[in-house]
C-alpha cells in the first residue's frame, strides 16, 4: 500500500488524545478504507490547481488520520487544507475502493468550526454570509439596493470603486446576480393543478437564493411539472433547507433547519418533495443520515429523504406528454457537483434536454472538475475559485454552445461571471419550459 508522497507510515499507533471532540468524529473504518491509490488526484480541483499532496482527497484523509491518532491538532495546516477543499465529491465518484470522503468531510468540517478559532476578519465575513443568505426576507430587502447598484455599476466612477475592493468583497461584487425587484418579491401559487391526466402530486422546495434571485427558474419548474401531469404544492411556511450551512460545517443551525423543513413537508399528501437546486437536493437526501442518531427525528428524517427527488428525476421517470416545440440549439450541459457527484443524477437532465426537438446536448471537457462555486467557496476562497471558473469557462467555450445549462444557482453565477453575457446561461427546466410554451429561449 502506498502512502502520500513524503508522508510517514499511516499505520501509526494511537500516540495521544484524538484532536477531534466526541461529537461525530470521523470513523476509523472510513479512514481505513482509503488505500492511497491516487485515482482521486485527476478529479480533485485543488490538486489540479496546486499539485499539493495535502490538498488532495487522500492527503486530507491522511491528515484526518493523524489528527484522530493525536499526532496533530486541528489548527494551522489541518484546518487550512480542509478549508481549501471545495467539497465537490468528484473523488467519491472516481474512487475504486468506495471511500466515503463525503462522510469524512461531513464529520470533519463541524469539528473545525467548533474547535478552531478563526481570525477575526475571516470569522466576521463568514458570519455576515450566514446572516444573509439562508434568510429569504433578508435577501429580498438586500435586493432593493442590489437592483439600484445593478443600474449604477456601469457608471465609470462606480466601476473604478468596485475594482478597488479587497479580494473577498470584490468576489462578492462580481458574483451579484441580475436583480429584479419584481422577481425578488414574487411568490408562487400555493397550488397549481396538473394539466390533463394527473400523474402525481409533488411539493416544491423553492430555496432561498433560488427563489429571490432565480424566481423565474421556480416559475418554469412549476409550469413544466404541471404540464407533465403533476399537481404542484408550494407551502408558504417553508424556509431554508440548511444546505449552505451544512456544507460549511455549521452543523447545529443546519440540523435545526432540516427539522423545520421535515415538519413542514411531512404533513403534505405528496408523492415527492422536489427540488431544482443541486445543493439543496443533496442535503435533503442526507437528512436521514444526518439525524440518524436523534431518537425523535431519525425515522421522520429517513422517511422525508426517501421522498426527495431532483426535478429531473421526476420528469425523466415518465414519457413526456406535453407537446414540445422545436428549439434548434447546441446545448452544453454542466454537471453541478452536488447533482452529478453527490446525488448521482447525470443521465436524467440529459434525457430531459433531449426530449426537446432540435436540441443537441454536448458534454463539456473536464466535466467532472468543479467550476469553483461550491457553496460559499467562491466568496471565501476567491483566488482558487477564479482559477477554476476561468478553466471551466474555457472548457465551455471549446464546444461552441448556443446555450449553456446547469442545475444550481451557484454554478449559474460562477460560470456566468467567467463566461460573459454573450451565451445564454439557463437552468435546464427553463429551456424545456420555453419549448413546451413555444416561446423564445430566455437569455438568463
Amino acid at each position: 500500500m502506498s502512502t502520500p508522497a513524503g508522508s510517514a507510515d499511516t499505520n501509526l499507533p494511537q500516540t495521544g488524545p484524538s484532536a477531534f471532540d466526541d461529537r461525530r468524529p470521523p470513523e476509523r473504518e472510513l479512514l481505513d478504507d482509503c488505500v492511497h491509490c491516487g485515482f482521486c488526484l485527476p478529479t480533485c480541483p485543488t490538486y489540479q490547481l496546486w499539485g499539493e499532496e495535502m490538498d488532495s482527497p487522500r492527503g486530507r484523509i491522511y491528515l484526518m488520520d493523524l489528527a484522530k491518532k493525536g499526532e496533530i491538532g486541528l489548527e494551522g495546516a489541518f484546518s487550512e487544507h480542509i478549508d481549501a477543499c471545495l467539497g465537490c465529491m468528484a473523488c467519491v465518484t472516481a474512487c475504486p475502493s468506495g471511500v466515503q470522503y463525503d462522510r469524512l468531510l461531513e464529520s470533519v468540517r463541524p469539528q473545525v468550526e467548533r474547535n478552531v478559532e478563526r481570525e477575526t476578519g475571516d470569522r466576521l465575513f463568514r458570519e455576515a454570509i450566514f446572516a444573509l443568505f439562508p434568510y429569504k426576507r433578508r435577501l429580498r430587502v438586500a435586493a432593493l439596493p442590489g437592483a439600484l447598484y445593478q443600474k449604477l455599476r456601469t457608471v465609470p466612477a462606480i466601476r473604478r470603486l468596485a475594482e478597488k475592493l479587497p479580494g473577498r468583497l470584490a468576489a462578492m461584487e462580481s458574483l451579484l446576480p441580475p436583480v429584479s425587484v419584481r422577481e425578488a418579491f414574487a411568490t408562487l401559487p400555493v397550488y397549481t393543478p396538473a394539466h390533463g391526466t394527473r400523474r402525481g402530486r409533488v411539493a416544491l422546495l423553492t430555496g432561498c437564493v433560488q427563489d429571490v434571485f432565480f424566481h423565474r427558474v421556480n416559475e418554469a419548474t412549476v409550469r413544466v411539472l404541471a404540464a407533465e401531469g403533476h399537481d404542484v404544492l408550494v407551502p408558504r411556511d417553508q424556509q431554508c433547507c440548511g444546505a449552505l450551512e451544512l456544507h460549511a460545517g455549521r452543523e447545529d443551525p443546519a440540523l435545526a433547519r432540516a427539522k423545520r423543513e421535515i415538519a413542514v413537508f411531512e404533513a403534505l399528501d405528496v408523492d415527492h418533495v422536489v427540488t431544482n437546486v443541486a445543493g439543496c437536493g443533496s442535503s435533503m437526501k442526507e437528512y436521514g443520515h444526518l439525524l440518524s442518531d436523534d431518537p425523535e427525528w431519525a425515522e421522520r428524517a429517513a422517511a422525508f429523504s426517501e421522498r426527495v427527488r431532483d426535478v429531473h428525476e421526476v420528469l425523466a421517470a415518465h414519457e413526456p406528454v406535453a407537446p414540445r416545440h422545436e428549439v434548434r440549439a447546441r446545448v452544453a450541459y454542466h454537471d453541478a457537483c452536488h447533482l452529478g457527484h453527490a446525488q448521482g443524477v447525470r443521465e436524467q437532465p440529459r434525457a430531459v434536454l433531449r426530449s426537446v426537438p432540435g436540441v443537441q446536448v454536448v458534454d463539456i471537457p473536464e466535466a467532472a472538475l468543479c467550476c469553483g462555486s461550491a457553496g460559499i467557496y467562491n466568496m471565501v476562497m476567491p483566488d482558487a475559485a477564479a482559477e477554476l471558473g476561468v478553466r471551466k469557462a474555457g472548457n465551455v467555450r471549446s464546444v461552441d454552445p448556443d446555450v449553456v445549462v446547469t442545475a444550481n444557482p451557484g454554478c449559474l453565477l460562477q460560470i456566468g461571471k467567467h463566461l460573459g453575457r454573450d451565451v445564454p446561461l439557463l437552468h435546464p427546466v427553463q429551456l424545456l419550459d420555453a419549448s413546451i410554451r413555444g416561446v423564445p429561449v430566455p437569455r438568463t
